[in-house]
This record gives C-alpha cells, structure tokens and sequence, in this order.
C-alpha cells in the first residue's frame, strides 16, 4: 500500500466558508492566485496558517482550507512571530492591509521585517479603509476626498515598500490584483524565500476607491506606466522601447530610439546586499516615472527564528532542560 499523500489541487486550500467580499473586489484574485501556488509548491494544508487582523483582507483565512487565526487589529506580525518561533516547520502567512499594517500596526510590521521571522507578508493596498466604508488610509494620496477627510487628505502618504527596504526587509516585492500570471509567480517567490518575505499587492476596492490603480492595471496604459523587474536585466518599458538610466544618483526616462545603449541602462539586481538601488526603485512613482512590479531585494540573511532557537538548545545544553516545579519552589516562597 503507498504512503505518498495525494497531490493536492487549488480546489483542496478553499474553504466551505461562503466568500463575503463585495463582488468585483480585487481580493478575490488574490486568493484564487494563492490557493493556486501553494498546491503547485506541494503545500500540505496541515502545515500552513495564514494571520491576519482587522479588514476586508483580514477575512482571508476563513477562506483558506489551512489553520488560520484573525487577530486584533494591527496585531497579526506579534501573534505569527510567536507561532513561527515555536512551530518553526510551519508555513506561515500574515494577510493584512495598507490600514491594518501601515497604521494602528505600524511599530509591529517594522519590527518582523528587521527581525527576519521566516514567514511571508502580504499587504493588500487599496489605499482606502474598506471595512470601515471609506476613510483614507496612510497610502491614500494627499487630496484624497473621504468621509474623514471631506476636504481632502492634507497627510503624504506611506510607500509601503519603502517603509520595508528602510527596515532592511531581505525580500520586497510588489504586483497587481489582475495581472494574474505575474502575481502567481510573485507569491511563488515569496513562499521560496527563507526569511521575512513582503509583497505589496495593488488591489482595486470597487465601492470606496475604484480606479485608484487603473493607470498600472488597464491595458491601454499599463506598458507605459509599469516596469516589470528581472534580475540581471536592463530597465526597459512600453515595449521596448523607453529605459530607465541613472543621471547621477536619480534615474530618469529614456527613449531607445539608437541613440541609447541598453548598456547604458540601469540593470536591476536584487541579490545587491545594499538596500540603495531598492530603494530608488521603491521611490519611483506615476506619473512622473513607471512603477517597478516584481522582485525588489532578495537577500540572505539569517532568520529570527532558527537563532532563537538556536539559543534555546545553547541554554538547554549548557543549563539542562529544568522542571518547572522545581523553579516554582525555589529560592524564597510564601504561602499566603
């Protein structure tokens, strides 16, 4: 009799949960694409957990045929540091969103990504409070008309990427809701990573911030308002035929018309151990520049958890495993 478990499909990570996201909502291709990999990487549900806090997206895991726990708000990077450090063989998601991690969990988002938790983050910006029917976030742009800010929002708005890349994040990607084979591949690469792995997602909330990335998204405009980044190549768009090149220590726009060399382009490599280029990466936006999809950084550095517990055996060997009864009763005790 064989003992291989079955090959699991997308269809095995779904949920019986009927789905309650408002039809149309980009959140839907996020977890379609999800469900998808992690059949595809032989994910085993058992093994995997997806966190969240509060939000639309924060719904994710009552979707996911997977162990799940939805959290408080801007809280879900404390609890998944927790279960990655003491069940380091589990695979573990955070699902959050541009309010739930950039605002109320600001200080705990930082403070997983320098750490280096092997597990993975996904930041669904739609640049809006869904949930809450539509105040501005900390990604909304300054001007934003909301029911909070009625004449407009006078607050500059948080890169979330940049945000990563300052924490020195060892993996920093971004994609979008509908382009679904570069999303597949994006959150492939993320589970692959070893080490805090951050995807920001561009997804479209069609009741409170419809449109708000259409430049990145539509057909007619995408090409030139996006630049997908690969590893080792050079910066080029719109079909060939605009690049990006450094001017000293700011890039700028480029037509390849044969005067301009690809070789004097900007090549992208994400291997760099210097967060720099990342960074300038993460600082160009529309409409002024096209926006980089794909692989920011991938670097490798140690885990928070595999040293933790590294600790924990240095201590256990140096000091033996201890009995907690023992502990309770010694030195001075009382009885009251």
């Amino acid at each position: 009799m064989s003992t291989e478990l079955p090959v699991l499909s997308a269809k095995d990570f779904a949920s019986d949960q009927d789905i309650r996201w408002c039809p149309g909502c980009g959140d839907y291709s996020i977890l379609a694409q999800m469900k998808t990999v992690l059949a595809s990487l032989g994910k085993k549900q058992e093994e995997t957990v997806f966190i969240s806090g509060i939000g639309c997206s924060s719904r994710f895991p009552y979707y996911m045929n997977t162990y799940g726990l939805h959290s408080i708000h801007g809280r879900a990077p404390a609890f998944a540091t927790g279960l990655k450090s003491t069940r380091p063989e589990l695979d573990v998601w955070v699902i959050t969103g541009d309010g739930d991690a950039l605002s109320i969990g600001g200080n705990h988002f930082i403070h997983l990504i320098r750490r280096n938790v092997d597990l993975n983050i996904i930041l669904f910006n739609n640049s809006i409070y869904g949930l809450t029917k539509g105040q501005y976030s900390p990604t909304s742009k300054v001007g934003k008309v909301t029911k909070s800010t009625p004449m407009g929002s006078i607050d500059q708005p948080l890169n979330p990427l940049s945000v990563a890349i300052a924490a020195e994040a060892s993996f920093v990607a971004r994609s979008v809701d509908t382009n679904i084979k570069h999303l597949r591949a994006t959150l492939q690469r993320a589970s692959e990573h070893r080490g805090t792995s951050f995807v920001e997602v561009y997804q479209n909330c069609n009741i409170f911030n419809d449109g708000v990335w259409d430049y990145a998204k539509a057909k007619a405009t995408k090409d030139e308002t996006t630049v997908e980044l690969q590893h080792g190549k050079p910066l080029i768009y719109a079909g060939g035929t605009k690049g990006i090149r450094l001017n000293g220590f700011s890039p700028e726009t480029v037509d390849l018309d044969g005067n301009i060399a690809q070789d004097d382009l900007l090549f992208h490599d994400e291997k760099i151990e210097s967060s720099q280029l990342a960074f300038l990466l993460s600082r160009m936006r529309h409409p002024e520049f096209p926006e980089p999809i794909g692989v920011f950084r991938a670097v490798d550095r140690p885990t928070y958890d595999s040293q933790i517990n590294a600790q924990v055996e240095q201590a256990v060997e140096k000091k033996s495993k201890g009995d907690l009864k023992t502990l309770f009763n010694s030195g001075d005790t009382w009885t009251v």
